[in-house]
C-alpha cells in the first residue's frame, strides 16, 4: 500500500463534506435539535433553519423556494418525479386521450430506469430512446417517441459515468409541445453548471447535496408551480404535503450551506478549473497509454468526468491497483457497482462488453490539484502496462498448456 496521501478521483460518486458544512450541521445534532412541525420556540427555530436552507437551494437552481421539495436522496427525488407525475397523469386523464407512456434515454441513472420499468409493470408504456456513439441523445428519435400519449419525459443533464451534457433545453421543448411533463436528473450538473430552472421549460428537476460537498441524506426535487404530483409518502403535511415525514434537520441545513458555497464556487470559476485538470488528465493518459480512448463526446461533456477505455485490461483490476497506490477511482456508477455485467451506459454507446469492462472513470473535483493530475499521469500508465503484461503472460501460459496437451494426446 502506498504511503502517499490519497488522491480522490471519484467525486462523481460522492464528495467530501466541506468543513463549513460540517460546522453548520453540528449544533442541530445536539443543542439546536427540534421538530419543524412543533409550535413551540424550538420548533419555530427548526422551521427557520429549514426556510433558510430552502432559500439557499433555490438560489443554486434558480427557482422559487416554494418549489423545492426536500428528499433523502437523488434516487428518491427521481422516484417521486416519475411515479408522482405518472400517477397524477392517470388521475387527470380522460378515456379519449390517455397519457400512459414514459420516455427515457438509454443512459439514465438506475433510479430513473428502474423506476420506469417498475411503472411499466403497473401499466405504463415504456419508450427508451437510443444514443449515438458520442453519448448524446438522438433528438430526432426523442421527438418521434414523444406524442400525446406520453405522461412524462426524463432526461439527465450530465451523465454520471461519461460526463456528456445532454440537450436538455431542446428535449424539454419537445415534451412541452406534446403536453408531457419533463423531468431532468441534474444530480451531476448541480455545482458544475449554472442551472436556471425558472427560465427553462423543465417541470421537475432532481439534485443531491452530497455531490456538491454537502451531506449524505439531503437532496431535493424542484417542482414547478401547478405541476401536480401524487406523493410517495403519506401521513404528514411536510413539504407542502408532497413528502410526509419529519425533516432531517442537520442534513437539510448542511445541504443549504453546500448550495450557497456551490453558487460562489461557480461564480469564481472553480468548476472550470476542474474541467481543465480533467482535460489535462485525459490528454496525457490517451497520449501515454496505447489504445486508450475516451468514452463519449470529447467536446459536449463536463471535463472533470473522464471515462477511459484501456483495451486489454480489466477495469476492476485497474481500480484495485490504483487503490493500492492511494488513487481512488471508479469503473462506473457507484449506485450500480455491485451489479454484474457491463455498464448499461457504455453498452448504450455501442461498446463491446469487453471494452466496457476495460473502462475506468476518473472524476475530479474541488480537492484535486495540479500535482494530483501529475501523479496520476505518472502512475496510471505503469499500472495499465503491468496489468497488460500480466494478462499476456497468462494467455501465453494457457496457450502453451493447450499445445502441450494436444501433443501429449497425439503421442498417446
Amino acid at each position: 500500500m502506498s504511503t502517499r496521501r490519497e488522491i480522490y478521483a471519484d467525486h462523481a460518486a460522492t464528495t467530501p463534506p466541506a468543513p463549513e458544512v460540517v460546522q453548520a450541521m453540528q449544533p442541530y445534532f445536539a443543542e439546536a435539535f427540534g421538530n419543524a412541525s412543533s409550535v413551540h420556540r424550538r420548533g419555530e427555530a427548526a422551521r427557520e433553519a429549514i426556510v433558510a436552507a430552502r432559500e439557499r437551494v433555490a438560489a443554486l437552481v434558480g427557482c422559487s423556494p416554494e418549489e423545492v421539495v426536500f428528499t433523502a436522496s437523488g434516487s428518491e427525488a427521481n422516484n417521486l418525479a416519475l411515479k408522482g407525475a405518472w400517477a397524477a397523469a392517470q388521475l387527470a386523464q380522460t378515456s379519449a386521450s390517455p397519457r400512459t407512456a414514459i420516455v427515457v434515454s438509454a443512459i439514465e441513472h438506475p433510479s430513473v430506469l428502474e423506476t420506469a420499468r417498475h411503472l411499466e409493470s403497473h401499466g405504463a408504456e415504456l419508450r427508451v430512446v437510443p444514443l449515438g456513439a458520442d453519448g448524446i441523445v438522438d433528438l430526432d428519435a426523442l421527438a418521434a417517441a414523444v406524442d400525446a400519449s406520453v405522461a412524462i419525459v426524463s432526461l439527465m443533464w450530465v451523465n454520471n459515468e461519461i460526463g456528456t451534457i445532454q440537450p436538455v433545453a431542446q428535449a424539454a421543448a419537445i415534451a412541452r409541445r406534446a403536453g408531457a411533463r419533463f423531468h431532468c436528473d441534474a444530480v451531476q450538473a448541480a455545482g458544475k453548471l449554472p442551472l436556471e430552472f425558472a427560465a427553462s421549460e423543465i417541470d421537475l428537476l432532481s439534485i443531491a447535496g452530497h455531490k456538491l460537498h454537502g451531506p449524505l441524506g439531503a437532496a431535493a426535487l424542484v417542482v414547478r408551480r401547478r405541476v401536480r404530483l401524487v406523493p410517495l409518502v403519506h401521513g404528514g403535511h411536510q413539504e407542502r404535503s408532497r413528502r410526509a415525514g419529519t425533516e432531517n434537520l442537520p442534513a437539510v441545513v448542511g445541504f443549504g450551506v453546500a448550495a450557497e458555497r456551490a453558487v460562489a464556487r461557480i461564480a469564481a470559476g472553480g468548476p472550470a478549473a476542474d474541467d481543465a485538470r480533467g482535460e489535462r488528465l485525459r490528454e496525457g493518459l490517451v497520449a501515454h497509454i496505447a489504445g486508450a480512448r475516451l468514452n463519449g463526446d470529447a467536446a459536449r461533456r463536463v471535463g472533470s468526468i473522464v471515462s477511459l477505455c484501456f483495451p486489454g485490461v480489466d477495469g476492476e483490476a485497474v481500480l484495485h491497483e490504483l487503490d493500492r497506490e492511494s488513487i481512488t477511482v471508479s469503473t462506473g456508477s457507484a449506485c450500480s457497482a455491485a451489479t454484474p455485467g457491463p455498464s448499461h451506459v457504455l453498452v448504450a454507446l455501442g461498446l463491446r462488453p469487453e471494452d466496457a469492462h476495460a473502462s475506468v472513470r476518473f472524476s475530479l473535483g474541488e480537492g484535486t490539484t495540479d500535482a494530483d493530475v501529475a501523479t496520476m499521469l505518472d502512475v496510471v500508465p505503469g499500472v495499465v502496462a503491468r496489468l497488460r503484461a500480466d494478462a499476456g503472460s497468462v494467455h501465453h501460459h494457457e496457450a502453451r498448456t493447450v499445445r502441450h496437451g494436444a501433443v501429449a494426446g497425439r503421442g498417446a
